[in-house]
């Protein structure tokens, strides 16, 4: 499994965005557009799971998430593995290569929203504030130190 980091000038770019188009999560067709779109800046990151030549998951390295009232930065999102390669620790891997990115241009922590329990403080988040997100439903705002 090899953790691959995206701009939109890597050779896989445009095959993650279809492949987020079309995965199980409904949120990877807002990554897709935003992939489409060209709507990262210039230091953020998309990161990709591949095994061989199959793409396993994704995540992004971004300034913003899901919730625009937010007063944190940067996050990592849209952490996505595609079934077949769940309980195989993908998800740590990706976000472990998105905070050693994150931490190598000169952020010192990292954020997360999520509604999950039990996911992401094994990767040593911890929830410091809970949002409601643009649906409604309250999201946690996961935070690690770098």
């Amino acid at each position: 499994m090899d953790i691959l980091t995206l701009t939109d000038s890597h050779p896989l770019w445009h095959r993650v965005r279809d492949y987020a188009a079309a995965c199980s999560w409904r949120a990877g067709a807002s990554l897709s557009r935003d992939m489409a779109e060209g709507a990262f800046a210039t230091w953020e990151r998309v990161f990709a799971a591949v095994d061989g030549d199959i793409i396993c998951g994704y995540c992004t390295a971004r300034a913003a998430d899901c919730i625009p009232q937010a007063p944190y930065t940067p996050y990592i999102g849209y952490v996505f593995v595609a079934e077949p390669w769940r309980g195989r620790r993908v998800s740590q891997q990706m976000i472990e290569r998105a905070a050693d990115y994150l931490r190598g241009i000169g952020f010192d922590r990292v954020h997360i929203v999520s509604d999950h329990d039990g996911l992401y403080e094994k990767y040593g988040f911890a929830v410091i504030d809970r949002l409601p997100a643009p649906w409604g439903a309250m999201q946690k705002i996961y935070m690690r130190r770098l």
